[in-house]
């Protein structure tokens, strides 16, 4: 069984980070796991974690007025979920659900972020390393917008 230090050095997202910042990630984290069809959060809920799939797939999604939910992305182990909590005033964009057993590693938003203050280089590497899932989960939002919006014409 690997241990949390472990499951955070072999994260894709946080490749390459040195020693001392992989232990500052690891000491905000914990294991957790959902069954199928639970949620890890709420859109508009408060952003406080931000969660590494170790196991299983998360649906991300939003509510479409007349449609219902919408699948934005899934996301599978290995990927990192959630960015809103490094910005106030830290709430959701979206819904995330499990699609089957889940297994994540979830990360203490508020643990980091003082952690972020305390060492702005770090700060600045977490920003750096979140700004692309931040990126893929906004283009996956238009190009399922532009699918449902498109195609009621």
């Amino acid at each position: 069984m690997k241990t949390l230090d472990e499951i955070v050095a072999e994260a894709p997202i946080f490749k390459g980070l040195d020693q001392a910042h992989l232990e500052l990630i690891a000491g905000c984290g914990r294991n957790a796991g959902l069954e199928a069809g639970q949620y890890l959060f709420r859109e508009r809920g408060r952003a406080d974690t931000f969660y590494l799939v170790r196991r299983g797939r998360v649906l991300l999604e939003t509510f479409v007025p007349g449609r219902g939910a919408l699948t934005i992305e899934t996301l599978d182990e290995g990927e990192a979920i959630g960015w809103s909590w490094l910005f106030p005033p830290y709430r959701w964009h979206y819904d995330a659900r499990a699609l089957d057993l889940v297994r994540v590693v979830a990360f203490d938003g508020a643990c980091l972020r003082g952690k972020c203050e305390d060492d702005r280089a770090f700060g600045y590497e977490l920003l750096h390393r979140f700004s692309p899932v931040m990126l893929e989960q906004l283009q996956a939002t238009r190009l399922q917008l532009l699918d449902v919006y498109g195609s009621v014409a």
